[in-house]
């Protein structure tokens, strides 16, 4: 019986949805468990704007969209966040159409707490121009997922998933677009990660000298989060993917074709089909007809959507639990 390592998910990872004021607000995450971010994802729904990605690494008040390859913006004293808070945020005025607090707008936000017992580490680095450069990290695990971007300058977000190909250290994905998996010998060094590093090459877009780069990377822990492929079906009576919980959160692109990513939650939907997506790679408001069960043990699709399940096409997810299928006692 695979017994999850994480009884309690909302303690590293919750989904918030809120309204925009247009004034400073403190907004509180809904789990029964206190969670302080460390990373926050925020989109809006109804409108279509940037997503926003901040963390507490490079500072609440520095921001970066996954949209799009632009450089880090620094938010101002009355707009963006103001802090992370020990169950939540507190979000500035946003006067303007910056997307985090307009008034009345329908938001989204997905939120993670930095820990190696929940697989997740955020880290910088300063490039170097160097290929085969070792970068050290704190999972004391092998990454599966890692999210690179150089945010000094307008650079592509790099993904690294561990079932992209057979070979992935030799492959990238690139969050801010619709791209097929590609290869690319000087984003990974063709070295695949380990249980204390990651290597990038000698990359503008990873390791470009004197100019600095986040990563967020993600380690699978049984029972909280899976990064896993899937083989599309092209049929209503879609393909079954076994996570071991029920999915909060799943992140999904086509990796043999260009294809949108995109994004569902137990929020957004809180009954099956899961239909509502949002696509990191675009402003693109809430959008409908993208049917997903959200079961106990894993999630099946409801469509024959060609971006989510295609006849014979390959895909990669990430996904975080809402509850395990069986908890550490077996239960």
């Amino acid at each position: 019986m695979a017994y999850t390592t994480i009884d309690d998910p909302e303690a590293y990872f919750q989904v918030k949805l809120y309204t925009g004021s247009g004034s400073i607000q403190a907004i509180t995450l809904d789990g029964d468990t206190d969670m302080q971010p460390d990373l926050i994802w925020c989109k809006s729904r109804g409108e279509d704007r940037h997503h926003f990605v901040a963390d507490s690494i490079r500072g609440v008040k520095s921001r970066l969209r996954s949209d799009v390859n632009y450089a880090e913006y620094t938010a101002g004293s009355t707009d963006g966040f103001d802090s992370f808070d020990s169950d939540g945020f507190t979000l500035e005025a946003d006067a303007g159409s910056l997307g985090l607090n307009e008034s009345s707008h329908n938001m989204v936000a997905w939120c993670w707490k930095e820990s190696a017992t929940a697989g997740f580490d955020i880290l910088t680095f300063e490039g170097n121009a160097t290929d085969d450069t070792d970068i050290s990290h704190n999972l004391s695990a092998v990454p599966h997922f890692m999210i690179v971007r150089n945010f000094d300058a307008a650079k592509e977000w790099v993904v690294y998933h561990h079932k992209n190909t057979s070979a992935p250290e030799t492959d990238q994905l690139v969050l801010d677009t619709t791209a097929a998996t590609s290869d690319s010998n000087d984003k990974w060094s063709d070295e695949a990660p380990t249980s204390s590093v990651f290597t990038v090459g000698d990359s503008s877009q990873l390791n470009a000298s004197s100019e600095t780069s986040i990563a967020y990377l993600w380690s699978e822990k049984q029972g909280f989060s899976k990064f896993g492929s899937y083989t599309g079906n092209g049929d209503a009576d879609g393909t079954f993917v076994y996570t071991g919980f029920r999915p909060a959160f799943l992140l999904t692109k086509r990796t043999n074709s260009t294809a949108q990513w995109q994004i569902l939650d137990n929020k957004r939907d809180t009954y099956n089909p899961a239909i509502t997506a949002l696509f990191p790679d675009s402003t693109d408001e809430d959008t409908t007809s993208y049917n997903t069960d959200f079961l106990s043990n894993g999630f099946k699709f409801r469509s024959t959507t060609v971006s989510r399940n295609g006849d014979g096409d390959s895909y990669i997810y990430m996904a975080f639990a809402e509850a395990p299928f069986v908890n550490s006692n077996g239960v």
